[in-house]
């Protein structure tokens, strides 16, 4: 046999007298580019591991951003991301419960109402926690939730509607403008303790914000007005979330579980 018949009979027997390529190792540029771009892309080192926990958290960060691009220096929350999100939360057989988490300067009025709409009617629990601030039409979304939760130094902005570019000076504008505020009071009023009167003493109220009417309300005020539930973090949302998902897991559509 030559060397052409005994490589020809080797190949069919599955032997190819060539040895399998050593698995590639990742290099300490190539791991440095992988973490930079999680980084920029995530804002965090690590990949988030799905299926883990029964909990998911959303974040709503910056200014709510509306019909309007804002400028790309500007820290958004962009409305037409966080709707899919809620309803694939409550799709998901998964996820037992959300965490809200808002440090937010406000922003658009009808977006920041969709989203605390949504988060409002979802049937699974629900908690927000304020970090840092939960501002203008922030304070809707803050008390949203199943259980609303702000942290000791934050602090809520309380103010009538602002509109910005060019306005008509017609009845017809304050008329619409002031309808606009009636619907964010509404909504306040009736998912937390506080007020209609206490709320808009607090809209109204001058002389405390610069070259503005309005209230800044720290955590504890917050709690004290009725609107927010307790002074705390993300230890004490975890935990209320998690009792209230235990909660609801020994309530069947046909009663109490024994």
């Amino acid at each position: 046999m030559d060397n052409d018949q005994w490589t020809t009979g080797n190949r069919k027997a599955g032997w190819t007298g060539e040895t399998e390529a050593p698995p590639v190792v990742p290099t300490e540029e190539g791991k440095k580019a992988a973490v930079t771009e999680t980084i920029q892309q995530l804002g965090q080192t690590g990949l988030p591991n799905g299926g883990e926990s029964n909990v998911y958290c959303m974040t709503i960060i910056g200014q709510i951003e509306g019909h309007l691009v804002l400028p790309p220096q500007n820290k958004t929350t962009k409305y037409e991301h966080m709707i899919p999100q809620l309803v694939a939360a409550e799709q998901n057989p998964r996820i037992e419960g959300l965490l809200i988490i808002l440090n937010t300067v406000g922003g658009d009025v009808e977006a920041g109402l969709a989203i605390a709409e949504m988060i409002a009617s979802l049937s699974k629990p629900t908690v927000t926690v304020v970090i840092g601030g939960g501002h203008s039409i922030g304070v809707p979304i803050a008390v949203a939730a199943d259980h609303s939760i702000i942290a000791e130094s934050a602090t809520m902005t309380i103010h009538p509607i602002r509109m910005s570019g060019l306005v008509i000076g017609v009845p017809q504008t304050f008329e619409y403008m002031e309808k606009m505020q009636e619907r964010v009071v509404r909504f306040v009023t009736s998912h937390s303790r506080i007020t209609e009167e206490q709320f808009k003493d607090l809209m109204f109220k001058t002389g405390e914000l610069n070259r503005d009417i309005g209230t800044a309300v720290s955590g504890t005020d917050a709690v004290k007005y009725g609107l927010m539930n307790e002074v705390g973090g993300i230890g004490q949302a975890l935990s209320r979330l998690n009792s209230m998902i235990a909660e609801r897991k020994t309530i069947s559509p046909g009663g109490i579980t024994q």
